[in-house]
């Protein structure tokens, strides 16, 4: 019998040898080593030895006899039962010839490291029924850090295989239908990598939240990746877009700074219970990011290529050496739970209302829950849970699996994206807010509260139960519309979810809502960042201070804005509106006081092409072009097309197309398109010669309705005579319409006043409109409509 393999003789092949886990190492050490993917090497012992080790002294039959007449629905029966088997196991001795076999492999490995007196191992859990397709188990059992010395190596692999009956693990092989008696244990002893002085982490080949398959999501932390495992610190996060980083261009999407308040670091012990320790992150290390750009781009590469082999989405562990620089892939396994999603139905769940927030973290998810909070300060109450609670705690891992599949909903003061919490919530199907920071506090046990996750990357606790409603789109039976759907999107955090449904692109992606959201400071007080007073730059510089300047946070956030939503819906068009803020908006911005004009009308006031090309704004204009050339230049994104709005006269329509050429972006270059918003009457009366510098118009209906019937659409004295049917309304938009028409251009619609009213939609595609852009939760609906009025019409 066999007790050892190394990582070099084993692969995917040897899941029943060494488990899951194990396998997935071996197979990347022999087949992916060559193609760049590091990975730390090792030993594994057997499914074979851990079956010889159960088998003696009778203790097989005495755990197999009393875990089959537990119920795991008892909870304190189901701890009890787990502690009395695990102390059974770590009571066992090895056999002679077992560990002899370990004590070898440990000295061979040791001698063959250039650093024998420094060095340090991960011993790490590895079931037979573990890291498959279609189960993760991750988390179940128990892996142990920093490691050292032949005693405590056997100790170590001692308590693995008894975590095989950790209380979680035995709940899980119940829930998910496997004999505990089916499933054996590998322990595998793995050279540590020195994240703890440097970074780790988690990464997905594929959005966990929206499954969308062309972004690597990457987690990172300071210290050794258990801390974001666990969901004990709330990470940095990156998402990375795999065509651009294939073609060797810039590809990062997105970056967000987590808080980062404390890592896991080495211990002075080398054994179980005393190798590790968590201590506190510097505060100006917190505020920056914990890896490279170049690191996150380099992370992607090993991911992609580890993707490529396996063939499917894939969930990988990774690590930062903080002593030699390099990173390592530490773990991989198959992703379970958004790659075995029916990509034929989209389900939504859309809220009927909102409340006063309670609290707000990262959406785990996208459905939504409700219930009284049952907050619980640790897993000893768990026999307090009620079904149908919402769980409130400071952190989860797996051992809170047994009331987590209970609850409505789950909300947490810690963790991140890729912890073990949000892994389990989203297997187990309930929405989960991760990283509030004070959930706990702010939230009271009783308290009734819906939590939604339905909303982007943010997660919401509202007080009170609310109403809501899933929508379920049967994406494969969509009929032909007669004109292109595309879609209004407000911010970029849902762009990877709206993608999913029925859709030719984005008619309106609004500049200000991602400068508004992911910046929320003045432009100006951005490029005047010295002169500003010392209280206002302070606040500024506590934002900013994981960019390198003022000047790069404001490009590099709106690139990541833009590019979010252009890689979402690649390769159809994303048409994507220069900021169009009234000054009392701009205002708002923090430093914004100092610099907008107070304008008794601004709906009609500085705003648009005017303010683009005034010399007090110029230089902020610049900053926008300079991002939006980037992504479509560098990043190649160019299905991005540019929209103008609020252009008064052919005099600012002149100046805007050549102030855009000016910052690199012109008409034609690279396939730009810029598209005027024709939301004025003067738009309508002189289209043709807007049309001369223009590719085409998107219809503004809200404002061509405002500035032709002469109202105020937020005056409720004349709010009843708002209405886009109106004549003289509608003869503006046919002159549009015409014109775009005899000019060979595109021409579409960008308002809900089809959705609102569907006898305008059926005028305008008598009209010929191109295409109607629309909200999202009104586009299927519209779209169906649509296309059922043109099969009256047109009858097979």
């Amino acid at each position: 019998m066999t007790n050892i393999l190394w990582y070099s003789q084993v692969g995917m092949a040897d899941i029943a040898q060494v488990g899951g886990k194990n396998a997935s190492l071996g197979e990347m050490v022999s087949n992916l080593s060559g193609a760049g993917v590091r990975v730390p090497g090792g030993f594994a012992t057997t499914a074979d030895a851990y079956r010889e080790f159960l088998a003696a002294n009778g203790l097989y039959d005495r755990i197999r006899k009393t875990v089959e007449a537990l119920d795991v629905a008892d909870v304190g029966e189901l701890a009890r039962v787990g502690a009395n088997v695990r102390d059974w196991i770590l009571a066992q001795p090895f056999s002679p010839a077992f560990e002899k076999s370990i004590r070898g492999a440990y000295t061979r490995l040791v001698a063959g490291d250039p650093q024998p007196e420094f060095v340090s191992w991960a011993v790490r859990s590895s079931a037979t029924a573990e890291d498959l397709p279609d189960a993760s188990f991750a988390g179940q059992q128990e892996t142990f850090l920093n490691i050292s010395g032949i005693e405590n190596i056997l100790l170590a692999i001692r308590n693995v295989f008894a975590s095989l009956y950790n209380d979680r693990a035995i709940a899980y092989r119940v829930h998910h239908g496997f004999d505990h008696h089916d499933v054996a244990l590998s322990a595998g002893v793995q050279r540590m990598v020195r994240a703890d002085v440097g970074a780790s982490g988690v990464l997905f080949t594929v959005d966990t939240e929206s499954g969308f398959d062309q972004a690597v999501f990457i987690t990172s932390s300071y210290g050794l990746g258990e801390a974001v495992v666990q969901g004990a610190v709330n990470p940095d996060e990156f998402y990375v877009y795999k065509p651009a980083l294939q073609a060797g261009r810039p590809a990062i999407l997105k970056r967000s700074v987590g808080e980062k308040a404390i890592k896991m670091v080495y211990a002075h012990g080398r054994h179980v219970g005393g190798s590790t320790l968590f201590t506190d992150v510097a505060a100006p290390d917190r505020a920056r990011f914990s890896i490279t750009d170049a690191e996150v781009e380099e992370l992607a590469r090993q991911a992609l290529i580890i993707e490529e082999h396996y063939g499917r989405p894939m969930d990988i562990e990774w690590g930062k050496d903080g002593v030699d620089g390099e990173i390592y892939i530490l773990q991989a396994r198959p992703e379970t739970v958004v790659s075995r999603v029916d990509g034929n139905v989209m389900r939504r769940f859309v809220l009927e209302g909102t409340s006063a927030i309670a609290a707000e973290g990262r959406a785990i998810g996208q459905k939504i829950g409700a219930g009284a909070v049952r907050v619980m300060p640790s897993i000893a109450q768990m026999d307090q849970f009620q079904a149908g609670d919402v769980l409130v705690a400071d952190m989860t891992d797996p051992d809170w699996e047994p009331i987590m599949k209970l609850a409505s909903a789950i909300v947490t003061n810690r963790g991140g994206r890729t912890c073990h919490a949000a892994i389990i919530a989203r297997e187990l199907g309930i929405p989960a807010v991760v990283g509030t920071g004070d959930g706990t506090r702010v939230l009271s046990d009783g308290q009734e509260v819906t939590v939604s996750c339905a909303e982007g990357d943010t997660g919401f606790v509202y007080q009170g139960i609310l109403k809501f409603e899933e929508l379920v789109t049967q994406l494969d039976a969509m009929p032909k519309s007669p004109v292109k759907i595309m879609l209004n999107i407000g911010t970029p955090d849902q762009a990877f979810s709206f993608s999913k449904l029925p859709n030719r692109g984005v008619g309106l992606a609004r500049l200000e809502f991602v400068i508004n959201r992911q910046i929320g400071i003045h432009p100006r007080a951005l490029l005047e960042f010295d002169t500003l007073a010392p209280p206002l730059r302070a606040e500024i510089a506590e934002r900013i201070s994981a960019y390198a300047s003022p000047r790069e946070y404001f490009v590099k956030r709106v690139a990541e804005g833009v590019s979010m939503l252009g890689a979402a819906f690649s390769p159809e068009p994303v048409i994507v509106r220069l900021s169009d803020f009234k000054s009392n908006e701009y205002a708002n911005l923090l430093g914004g006081d100092l610099y907008e004009p107070h304008e008794e009308n601004p709906m009609i006031g500085y705003r648009g092409a005017s303010r683009y090309i005034s010399d007090e704004f110029r230089a902020c204009f610049d900053m926008e072009c300079e991002a939006l050339k980037f992504v479509r230049d560098e990043m190649g994104l160019t299905n991005i097309a540019i929209m103008v709005p609020f252009v008064r006269t052919l005099g600012e329509a002149a100046a805007v197309i050549d102030l855009l050429a000016e910052n690199g972006l012109r008409r034609g270059e690279n396939g730009l398109r810029v598209i005027m918003m024709c939301e004025l009457p003067s738009n309508a009366v002189l289209a043709d010669e807007f049309l001369e510098y223009f590719d085409g118009f998107s219809i503004g209906s809200n404002d061509m309705t405002q500035l032709t019937l002469g109202l105020d659409r937020d005056s409720a004295l004349v709010a009843a005579t708002f209405d886009e049917r109106d004549p003289a309304v509608l003869k503006m938009l046919s002159m549009a319409i015409e014109s775009c028409a005899r000019a060979g251009k595109y021409v579409g619609i960008c308002g809900q006043g089809p959705s609102d009213h569907p006898d305008l939609a059926d005028w305008l595609v008598e009209q010929g409109i191109e295409s109607m852009s629309l909200n999202p939760d009104t586009v299927v609906e519209t779209w169906l409509r649509l296309a059922k009025r043109e099969s009256v019409l047109s009858p097979v």
